[in-house]
């Protein structure tokens, strides 16, 4: 038996999220699971999803609870009673392909995407060692110690302002304190704002493309899924002006229309 989990909080992701990445996994996951979200609203949570509550907030300074920390709590043991290989979803991932790979890989491993770093970002430096935390992997009930490293700096004034900006870097800081880390291997995970939309001009003109070995695309930041499948033109208005960046311009998606669904 294996787990998958994920996590729902706030209004902006509906229950039909947590309904389709089910039936995303239970298509593409040959072995037994236990599929797990936690949440603060189970309603309209189908009913072989399993909904727990969050843990309780350790303290995370300055901001509401949940939050975007929460997924540290995953790793304490004992929560929701997980033992065992766990793979993490984000609700907004679309499943395309086989999972089983994602338990098979590097057991005992912390497993994560190397997150997406824009090429010229890279022309002068290596690609930093931060994951992304749409898909990734730990054993429940022994890695607490990824939970000890966020409560250690959660407790340190001066490293506060870590806590005003996302959790990614954070994890991984915490996994490879912790054990090792693998990241999946290239192309098991595919961005759909870096690998499946074409590059300016060609997304005016060519709609975005299912990658063929991938079995997770993730959907970070804008276009999400609904937009993809209908088509995105990104407008930036903080300047008091709204401005178009071309660049994460997108053709209606139609192929999403196959692959995200509730239907078992």
């Amino acid at each position: 038996m294996v787990n998958v989990i994920c996590i729902k909080y706030g209004r902006y992701y509906g229950a039909f999220y947590v309904n389709r990445l089910y039936a995303g996994v239970r298509k593409h996951l040959s072995r037994q699971f236990r599929f797990v979200c936690v949440t603060n609203d189970p309603t309209g949570i189908r009913p072989e999803v399993e909904c727990v509550p969050f843990a309780e907030n350790p303290g995370v300074p300055g901001r509401k609870w949940p939050n975007i920390f929460s997924k540290l709590t995953l790793f304490k043991d004992g929560f929701a009673g997980l033992e065992g290989p766990t793979l993490c979803l984000d609700i907004d991932v679309l499943i395309t392909g086989p999972l089983d790979k994602f338990f098979d890989y590097r057991p005992g491993d912390f497993c994560i995407i190397r997150n997406w770093v824009e090429f010229y970002k890279r022309i002068f430096r290596r690609a930093p060692l931060i994951g992304n935390s749409s898909c990734f992997r730990f054993d429940a009930g022994r890695s607490n110690a990824v939970y000890e490293f966020f409560l250690r700096e959660k407790d340190d004034p001066s490293k506060a302002a870590l806590f005003t900006k996302g959790s990614q870097k954070l994890q991984t800081r915490a996994m490879f304190s912790a054990g090792k880390v693998s990241w999946w291997p290239r192309g098991w995970v595919a961005s759909f704002k870096r690998q499946c939309i074409p590059p300016f001009p060609l997304n005016k003109f060519i709609a975005p493309r299912q990658p063929k070995n991938a079995s997770v695309i993730a959907f970070h930041g804008h276009p999400d899924i609904p937009e993809a499948r209908s088509g995105y033109t990104f407008r930036d208005t903080k300047s008091g002006r709204v401005q178009v960046k071309s660049h994460l311009t997108c053709l209606p998606t139609p192929w999403i229309d196959s692959l995200w669904h509730d239907q078992l």
